[in-house]
């Protein structure tokens, strides 16, 4: 990309806010009440970016049999519960997006309701309201490249001017799939000392460990 983005596109979970440990925990719980044997470090692994459509499909394939009706409806509510309590934004995220000049919005796997709920919950909403799309959008969640398509033409912004910001390969994927170039974060709670390797090795152009390094990458002057 010469320049900067027209558009800059953050994932949610893992990049805005530090939910993967709070989901993956309730993932497991959840798993757990269904008669599902799955630990919190194997559901991280195992559900991290996922739509609840390609969740539900990997633990039908993983274990032979569905999830039972409601089991998605009911996690939501717990994640949803356990945000309220335990959520915080990435740290210094907020001073990133107050400073950001250029366009940005939200493209996540994750319900609209719990989107809404973490950005509220961490103080983010008024930065990206009400520029937040969801999975529910398009026919394909991520790693299909739907959700950045419709993110970009809602802003009536070509493809390659948008930048996205990931914290999963998956999202890595939709990403490319989409022809937008990539960056990786990998400062949440989540991310193992690996991680940064492994996005690179999934085609980020350039790979974050802290907010800071990542506005001095767009351009931005904190006050």
């Amino acid at each position: 990309m010469s320049g900067p983005p027209a558009l800059v596109i953050f994932d949610c979970d893992g990049v805005l806010v530090d939910s993967e440990v709070i989901a993956s925990r309730v993932f497991a719980a959840c798993l757990a009440e269904a008669g599902f044997a799955m630990g919190i470090e194997e559901a991280m692994a195992f559900g991290v970016g996922k739509s609840a459509v390609t969740l539900s499909a990997a633990v039908e394939q993983a274990f032979g049999r569905p999830l039972p009706t409601g089991f998605i409806e009911g996690m939501r509510a717990w994640i949803i519960g356990a945000f309220t309590d335990e959520l915080r934004a990435v740290e210094g995220i907020d001073h990133l997006l107050a400073a950001l000049k250029l366009p940005c919005c939200v493209a996540s796997n994750s319900h609209i309701d719990r989107v809404r709920h973490a950005l509220t919950a961490t103080g983010l909403l008024p930065h990206l309201d009400p520029h937040i799309y969801t999975a529910a959008m398009v026919a394909r969640g991520k790693p299909a490249p739907d959700l950045f398509l419709y993110a970009a033409a809602q802003h009536q912004v070509a493809p390659e001017r948008c930048l996205v910001v990931e914290d999963s390969p998956g999202g890595v994927a939709a990403g490319l799939a989409a022809g937008m170039p990539v960056v990786g974060f990998v400062g949440a709670s989540h991310c193992s000392p690996g991680h940064g390797a492994a996005m690179r090795a999934a085609g980020c152009v350039e790979v974050f460990a802290h907010m800071d390094e990542l506005a001095e990458f767009l351009g931005v002057r904190f006050a």
